[in-house]
């Protein structure tokens, strides 16, 4: 499995552990000071695999972008990324009208992105000290 995501974006495998370890300490956290613990829940991890398709999508995108001269890579890595925030709209908004799960906790999944992607370097350093 980390060979073919390997095959996709060097990065990815990395990427996707960051992601899903922010939202299990954000899961634990948080879980026992918010009053609507399965909103919560569900607003975490829907913001969660919101960040894991984001991680894919830019990965499939910047392999994508690279095959194009300058201004055609320009073009679609621009509508691939409103493309990306358009549907992280969307699941925010269909998360506030329909009141299934808390919107802001899925905002905090989605920017479980951000962190991993911060934090990448430091696992990459573990990641060649244990080896």
């Amino acid at each position: 499995m980390r060979t073919r995501l390997r095959k996709i974006n060097t990065a990815l495998p990395g990427l996707l552990v960051g992601i899903i370890l922010f939202g299990i300490l954000c899961q634990v956290l948080v879980f026992f000071v918010v009053e609507d613990k399965t909103g919560y829940s569900i607003g975490l991890w829907v913001g969660v695999l919101t960040a894991i398709f984001m991680a894919f999508h830019m990965a499939v995108t910047l392999n994508a972008a690279v095959e194009r001269d300058v201004k055609g890579a320009q073009a679609a890595a621009t509508r691939q990324n409103i493309i990306r925030y358009l549907i992280v709209v969307i699941i925010l908004g269909v998360l506030m009208l329909t009141k299934v799960g808390n919107p802001l906790a899925a905002f905090a999944g989605v920017m479980g992105l951000k962190v991993s992607a911060y934090l990448q370097p430091l696992f990459v350093r573990l990641s060649h000290h244990e080896a």
